[in-house]
């Protein structure tokens, strides 16, 4: 499953730069509003050291790592809702993605222009909540003037859905996110196709100085307190240091320099971590002579889920499928140690795939 992330924030918060850094594409950076006008995509390698393991193990033709998009969406202004700046193209492109990655400025430079003249993370945050919250409010109240009759009618589905939609509409109003309503998995499910922007997952991204990455600094301790209530991730992350990792070709190039600012990973590193974790996001892999590769699925998911992100057909004809946990693979040395050693298991269609579970399926169309 492709995972994709957009990273939005105002202008002159370091988003752009802070994106040309992870993907090493090139949207340009400059200090003036609205500078990236369409969406910058960067595929991105999903860091994980158990493909080196078990490349060392299999000795494939090659190893394919899972990716995450990053898109780097125009910033917004105030107004945006009613069309100000870029903000029509901003909310449609924003719509599309899995999750938000929120770029607040915590970072004091006279040479870089705030559009607001002064460096406040928890405004910029207020001011991003209010204008996605107001077009909620608006594909809400269009929903509501086309369903509310039929719903007095006695239609039962449109019923509930006039409920829900109401629900948002009040949490909305008073300021909040859609996605501070705690609704069952079925009626979130009902109001699925409108995509309300506020209902998609959030990570925060305090964007300070070199000299502030690894103690924080005022701006980050407000933003933390202002999202404790919304159980969102901040991240703490310096652009200006990514921008001189991503110079780095290898790995050892880019330890040595993390290790002088007394980092054990980089900011990309957290932030795919985070995304992971707040979209509860797992990895298996696939072991053969061809190829290792990475698969990214849901956590939860069973067997034959994850065998359709394969290929369809491996879902649709699943039988079983042969587990053998990456640990065991380490101690045996192979697959037919593996089996040997009786750690290879046979799983049916109930098996719940579990993090770093090294899976062949056997399937029949």
């Amino acid at each position: 499953m492709g995972l994709q992330c957009g990273i939005v924030g105002l202008p002159n918060v370091g988003k752009s730069t802070l994106f040309n850094a992870l993907s090493n594409a090139k949207a340009e950076a400059a200090n003036f509003p609205f500078c990236t006008i369409e969406p910058n995509v960067g595929v991105i390698t999903v860091p994980d050291e158990r493909l080196g393991v078990l490349e060392k193990l299999v000795n494939p033709q090659k190893v394919l790592p899972t990716v995450i998009e990053f898109v780097d969406i125009a910033g917004l202004v105030k107004g945006a809702s009613k069309g100000e700046g870029l903000g029509n193209k901003f909310l449609a492109n924003i719509r599309e993605v899995d999750a938000i990655v929120h770029v607040t400025r915590c970072f004091n430079d006279d040479n870089i222009v705030h559009v607001d003249g002064h460096v406040n993370p928890v405004a910029d945050k207020d001011v991003i909540d209010t204008e996605l919250q107001l077009k909620d409010l608006e594909s809400i109240d269009k929903q509501l003037q086309k369903n509310e009759k039929a719903a007095k009618s006695g239609d039962a589905k449109l019923k509930v859905y006039v409920e829900i939609l109401k629900e948002y509409k009040a949490l909305l109003e008073s300021g909040q996110n859609a996605r501070a309503l705690e609704l069952t998995k079925e009626r979130k499910e009902v109001v699925g196709p409108l995509q309300l922007l506020t209902i998609k997952p959030v990570i925060y991204v305090a964007n300070v100085e070199e000299s502030a990455i690894l103690t924080g600094n005022e701006h980050v301790e407000a933003l933390k307190r202002a999202v404790a209530a919304e159980n969102a991730q901040v991240v703490m992350v310096s652009a200006a240091i990514e921008s001189q990792i991503a110079e780095f070709d290898e790995p050892d190039e880019k330890e040595m320099f993390l290790g002088e600012y007394g980092l054990k990973e980089s900011g990309l590193d957290k932030l795919i971590r985070a995304a992971y974790e707040l979209l509860d996001l797992i990895t298996y892999f696939t072991a053969g002579v061809t190829e290792v590769r990475a698969w990214t699925i849901q956590k939860g998911w069973k067997a034959p889920q994850a065998a359709g992100v394969i290929h369809t057909d491996f879902e649709k004809g699943f039988i079983k499928a042969e587990v053998i946990k990456i640990p065991d693979y380490v101690q045996y040395g192979s697959e037919a140690g593996c089996k040997e050693a009786g750690k290879l298991a046979i799983e049916g269609k109930e098996y719940v795939v579990k993090d770093g579970d090294v899976m062949h399926f056997r399937f029949n169309v």
